[in-house]
């Protein structure tokens, strides 16, 4: 990989991490319509870490209230009850699903689930699952209506991000959406709910760094890159829920999903 692809790989992963329409997907996708080699998913959850480098300076005082508040509250019964105590609980308890399915799961994301046909699928039908819950949820509760079974059932639906083109974000957006939360609430939520797994799972994969899986030039510039993309889609993505529905999304995910579709029916494009 040069630093070209490199640069373009950041920007990519910038624009689509917190845009529900799949990273990891857009990542196996792009460089297969431009020529380009499979980046591999080592490369993808290492440069998420710039991606939730943005997160970690947007939402900066928000993690340090609701983790010192967490912190204080195990010896300190007054704080328990508390809304940033209770927040910490369910961010954490909420990666669990995910920490243990991605370790169950490791060989087969990082082989066999790297497949456009399996990709153009998430795309299509998760863009359709998103839709149902635009159409159904309330949109009324906010983030500080969460509860434990709210956080523990978006935690599962974060799960889903384990199959490349489904999206994390899209995937928890979701799952807050039909439980009836606003737009808003549900990506903010899933902004802080991701900073867990996505930082494990790339500190995870750094070890390969050292043992030649990965470029260490190219995977730095790729992932300083998505730092600056993800920190203005952040900012974007909000502004733009509080008065504009997901079906954008929703309309991106299935047209990109055929198109794919069509492109591997006619033999342009090799699944793998």
């Amino acid at each position: 990989m040069n630093f070209v692809e490199a640069t373009v790989l950041g920007v990519v992963q910038g624009l689509t991490e917190f845009l529900p329409i799949s990273s990891s997907g857009h990542l196996l996708i792009v460089p297969k319509f431009l020529g380009w080699g499979d980046p591999g998913a080592p490369f993808t959850a290492v440069i998420q870490l710039g991606t939730m480098a943005a997160v970690l300076i947007y939402f900066g005082k928000d993690l340090i209230r609701i983790l010192t508040t967490w912190a204080r509250s195990l010896w300190k019964k007054d704080l328990r009850s508390h809304h940033d105590a209770r927040m910490g609980w369910y961010i954490g308890l909420g990666t669990i699903p995910i920490g243990v399915l991605g370790l169950v799961l490791k060989d087969f994301i990082e082989k066999p689930a790297r497949n456009l046909w399996l990709n153009a699928g998430s795309l299509i039908v998760m863009g359709l699952v998103l839709m149902v819950a635009e159409w159904a949820g309330r949109k009324k509760r906010e983030v500080h209506d969460l509860s434990l079974r709210d956080g523990l059932i978006i935690g599962g639906f974060q799960c889903l991000a384990l199959i490349p083109g489904s999206s994390r974000s899209g995937s928890t957006i979701t799952g807050a959406l039909f439980l009836g939360y606003t737009r808003e609430a549900a990506a903010r939520y899933s902004f802080l709910l991701s900073v867990p797994a996505v930082v494990l799972s790339g500190l995870f994969e750094l070890r390969k760094v050292s043992t030649g899986g990965l470029q260490l030039g190219p995977t730095v510039v790729a992932t300083i890159v998505s730092f600056v993309v993800g920190y203005a889609s952040i900012a974007w993505l909000l502004k733009f829920l509080v008065r504009h529905s997901t079906l954008l999304f929703v309309y991106y995910r299935v047209a990109l999903g055929g198109i794919i579709l069509g492109l591997l029916a006619a033999g342009a494009l090799s699944a793998t």
